[in-house]
């Protein structure tokens, strides 16, 4: 295979997504000829335009709302949905067509990611999809646009990093890679966001990162996007006489940003209207939403938009029907977003609880409070017992792990005011307990920041640039379930063995204690696999028969029927366990027979039980 000529980034985010290209060729130590790749996309019926943002939505049109021609783009494309602006426009008037945060249920573990939910209010005429191949259709039009423009370098023959949330679980990150694979890509990496925005920010800088950062330096990355709330710290380090970054910390997927925001002033705007004496229908809310989502983004991306026209979708005797109008003000947009998600709070906040009514409909498991700030609280109180194994020296009876520098990244923070109220509150709770101000750092384009770090981070990965060093943000383990006699209502307990530590690179393999397990061949079993962002010091082989609520978070358990190959079905064979992780940052968990004759693998991933 040749080698390739562009490190190429995709960002795939909940709102939008995003292409960048570095020029291998032109690459040299730490400069990189890196820049945005246009997407081309349509924006009207039978108009194509090339823009540095594809959103991510799809449409599924009815048969009669357009022609054949309004669809045609500069390659074939199957029929039956469009993504892109014309898609995010048209679902603004009819949104029980639309396909929106197709990621964030990409990462729902309460759904059948693979099954046709979406979109969830659609109505039985409505031919819905997976979340899985819609994460396949938006790669799909990446690839067929980008090979549109580099006919002679495919995207499938380059060197491609694809984003992930640092936050997103083993089977979130293997269906994304197995969206990629499924859209013709087969050469490429996971990476974390957080990190990508991390190499954006070195990469922006032209060198200019060594001065504003300093050993001893603990980089908070404030990631709140169109669907989630990540938060990671990455300290700087010395080594071999240079600056080092490593992660340390990831947080929880949080499902809080942008979507959040948007219904937020919706639910402004539909008082708005009531107080005139308009009354709109649920399904009326859901089209305000999207006018609300281009309203709202408008007005932050342009400083002399003070108010933005909303139409309102309404019925009539055509398809689509006449309109309703009201405006949204950006007195409005501020002061819901800035008091309503980032309220000023202490630092021993925590995110509220309320009690949950006993039915519900599907959805996505939103965060219960909205307010950013509370989590982030909660996030550095949870890493206070991490700083002293990292090197960071805290003044005696701090609460929380002092932050000194943010890196902001995500769309929601184009809005200076909300950047502004997170280092306000971050640097109130520093002062309270002796601490300096965090600084800001600078350089970053938040909307393209993680696509041009994911496509810098592939030249660090030939040698050229600053590595991060990070590895697997949790510790990872398996359940064992114990020998014991049948007795009445009681389960055999479950040992958790630990198979990859904090820290574990990707591309590392891990060669477990010589102690042997029984693995149940020839009939269906279930494996339980745990994860902990806090046990960071546990290594390969130690064993947990008890710990906390909050230590080992239990991760969507695999379902398989391991092969018997010969063996009578419901055998248990002796067996060493072998635990690695890929380069795509899945954890592959291989069992050998004692004669290495026979193996078993298992992966956290989501398969059918027959491809274990």
């Amino acid at each position: 295979m040749s080698e390739p000529r562009y490190s190429v980034g995709i960002d795939l985010g909940t709102t939008h997504c995003v292409l960048a290209a570095a020029d291998l060729s032109l690459t040299d130590g730490e400069t990189v000829a890196l820049a945005l790749e246009p997407v081309a996309q349509l924006t009207a019926p039978g108009a194509v335009e090339e823009r540095t943002l594809l959103p991510s939505f799809l449409y599924l049109p009815h048969p009669d709302e357009l022609a054949p021609a309004d669809l045609a783009l500069p390659w074939d494309t199957p029929e039956g949905f469009l993504v892109g602006e014309l898609a995010r426009s048209l679902g603004a008037k009819t949104p029980l067509r639309l396909v929106a945060s197709a990621k964030s249920w990409l990462c729902h573990p309460g759904i059948d990611r693979r099954g046709p939910v979406l979109p969830v209010e659609a109505p039985a005429e409505v031919a819905r999809i997976s979340p899985f191949d819609a994460t396949v259709r938006y790669l799909e039009h990446l690839a067929d646009a980008w090979d549109a423009r580099h006919p002679d370098a495919p995207l499938d023959a380059q060197a491609l990093t694809i984003t992930v949330p640092a936050s997103f679980d083993p089977a979130a990150r293997e269906l994304s890679a197995e969206a990629a694979q499924a859209a013709g890509l087969e050469d490429f990496i996971l990476l974390e966001e957080p990190q990508a925005a991390l190499y954006s920010w070195i990469e922006a800088t032209a060198g200019g990162w060594r001065k504003q950062a300093r050993v001893g330096d603990v980089i908070l990355v404030a990631d709140v996007g169109g669907g989630t709330a990540d938060f990671s710290l990455i300290a700087v380090g010395e080594r071999e006489g240079g600056l080092d970054f490593t992660r340390i910390a990831v947080g929880d997927h949080i499902l809080l940003g942008g979507d959040n925001m948007d219904l937020a002033l919706a639910h402004v705007l539909r008082a708005k209207l009531a107080a005139a004496g308009t009354q709109l229908e649920p399904w009326q809310v859901q089209g305000l939403v999207h006018g609300c989502r281009a309203a709202k983004e408008q007005i932050l991306g342009d400083a002399a938009a003070d108010a933005v026209p909303v139409v309102v979708p309404s019925r009539g005797s055509r398809l689509i029907g006449g309109t309703l109008r009201t405006e949204l003000t950006r007195a409005e947009v501020e002061a819901t977003l800035v008091e309503g998600f980032f309220p000023r709070v202490g630092a021993e906040a925590r995110p509220l609880a309320r009690a949950r009514t006993g039915l519900t409909r599907l959805g996505l498991p939103y965060a219960q409070d909205a307010g950013v700030t509370r989590h982030l609280a909660a996030f550095l109180a949870r890493q206070l017992d991490a700083a002293p194994g990292c090197g960071i020296e805290l003044p005696a009876g701090a609460s929380f792990l002092h932050p000194t520098a943010v890196l902001f990244n995500g769309g929601v923070f184009k809005a200076a005011a909300l950047e502004a109220r997170v280092l306000d509150v971050l640097n109130a709770w520093l002062a309270a307990e002796g601490a300096p101000p965090a600084r800001r750092l600078p350089g970053t384009q938040l909307d393209h920041a993680v696509a041009r770090g994911a496509a810098y981070y592939g030249c660090v990965r030939r040698g050229r640039g600053v590595r991060i060093r990070g590895g697997t943000a949790r510790s990872y383990y398996v359940g064992i379930e114990s020998s014991m006699p049948a007795v009445p209502g009681i389960e055999p307990p479950v040992e958790a063995l630990c198979v990859a530590p904090f820290g574990m690179e990707e591309g590392t393999a891990a060669e477990l204690p010589a102690q042997e397990v029984g693995l149940v061949v020839g009939e269906p079993v279930r494996f339980r696999f745990f994860g902990s962002p806090v046990r960071r010091d546990d290594r390969v082989g130690d064993v947990l028969e008890v710990w906390g609520g909050e230590e080992l978070e239990e991760l969507p358990e695999i379902e398989a029927t391991l092969p018997a190959e010969g063996r009578t079905p419901g055998e248990v064979v002796p067996v060493r366990l072998h635990a690695a992780v890929t380069e795509l940052g899945t954890l592959r968990l291989e069992a050998v027979s004692r004669d290495a004759s026979e193996r078993w693998k298992v992966e956290l991933e989501v398969r059918q039980a027959d491809e274990a």
